[in-house]
């Protein structure tokens, strides 16, 4: 007798062919909970990389970390493979991303806001 609930078919996954990718399903209780990061500090081990992102504003001297994301090397080269790939399609959508040439991409994002020019006459 044939399933009742026919399962949607899953991606096909990279290299190995007709490997099957798996699908990402939201967890109850957590779907629709998104994190919005301005800063990620990156450390490391022998074994595993860990990224914690935090929003960071203005005047604040300690930050709460707002999500912890722990991958290993491979995993992380991987993401940053599909990163690349990603915004070059950004890019190829909307225009190039222009990184800001400072001391820093902090000093950039973060110095104090300039007065403005008093306009001429």
């Amino acid at each position: 007798m044939p399933d009742p609930k026919p399962k949607p078919e899953q991606e096909k996954g990279p290299g190995v062919p007709g490997a099957l990718r798996p699908r990402l399903v939201p967890r109850p209780g957590l779907a629709g909970e998104a994190v919005y990061a301005n800063v990620v500090r990156i450390s490391h081990a022998p074994s595993e990389l860990v990224f914690d992102f935090a929003h960071s504003l203005p005047g604040e001297l300690d930050v709460p970390i707002k999500a912890r994301v722990v991958l290993s090397p491979l995993s992380a080269k991987l993401l940053q493979r599909a990163l690349a790939d990603s915004l070059a399609k950004y890019e190829t959508a909307f225009g190039v991303v222009n990184v800001p040439q400072g001391k820093s991409l902090a000093d950039d994002l973060f110095r104090s806001p300039e007065t403005p020019k008093p306009e001429s006459e």
